[in-house]
């Protein structure tokens, strides 16, 4: 019964933020019991277009670290707002979802053949972070109960604490730019004066993520003449006065 429950549970998370982050915790357990190494999954330029090592195209989003504070902090953020977008912007729009993932991942690992960076998923996480914080501008947050902020702060003060916390803030930096680059195109660009939607959703994808409109059907016919059982009840009673 616990097991359905779970399951259940499970199975109502929004599709993309199911699939990224059970790949996340997928692959940092791989890695805790030995069956990949990190070596195997870090963003490596000359690995990639020499050997051909493709998959570490992926893998660089999916590891964040061995097990630990580091690592549970990242997953529940990124669940968390992930989640919050998944569900709320981009309600009944997977596909655009998906879009937006692509384009965030492309600019940065574009990016990290001129930056020195290994892996991609907190710089992931901070773009998910930042895009939610420009489309709730109002809501008010809370930091573990130390500060009271406005959501647009929220990345800022997450960059903070990666530097309390000794990390190298060219990751946190990246996924900020990344963040910005994508709410400007999709949400200030077209409402310019001329301005226009650059980002557009693939039609396949929009076959494939989301789910097909509902059937306009057309209005029934004038049955109002009609009566039940389709029998000529008047035109009989007329026949039998004739006779």
């Amino acid at each position: 019964m616990a097991y359905q429950t779970l399951l259940q549970e499970y199975m109502l998370i929004p599709p993309v933020t199911r699939a990224y982050t059970t790949a996340c915790v997928v692959t940092t357990l791989a890695v805790q019991l030995d069956l990949v190494s990190p070596f195997q999954l870090y963003f490596n330029p000359n690995l990639i277009l020499r050997k051909y090592q493709l998959w570490r195209l992926i893998s660089t989003f999916l590891f964040f670290g061995n097990l630990g504070f580091n690592f549970f902090f990242n997953m529940i953020f990124t669940y968390r707002y992930c989640r919050m977008l998944e569900e709320g912007s981009f309600r009944g729009r997977t596909a655009d979802f998906v879009v937006m993932f692509v384009f965030g991942g492309v600019l940065m690992i574009i990016g990290a053949f001129f930056v020195n960076l290994l892996f991609l998923g907190q710089a992931f996480t901070i773009m998910i972070v930042y895009v939610w914080s420009r489309r709730n501008v109002f809501v008010r947050m809370n930091f573990f109960g130390l500060m009271n902020f406005q959501a647009p702060y929220l990345p800022w003060v997450l960059l903070g604490f990666s530097v309390l916390l000794g990390n190298a803030i060219s990751v946190d930096l990246v996924g900020m730019a990344i963040g910005h680059i994508y709410f400007f195109m999709e949400d200030v660009l077209p409402r310019q004066n001329g301005g226009q939607k650059i980002l557009k959703t693939p039609k396949f994808l929009k076959k494939l993520f989301d789910p097909a409109p509902e059937p306009d059907y057309g209005t029934l016919p004038d049955l109002d003449h009609l009566r039940p059982g389709g029998f000529d009840w008047r035109r009989r009673n007329d026949e039998d006065e004739a006779r």
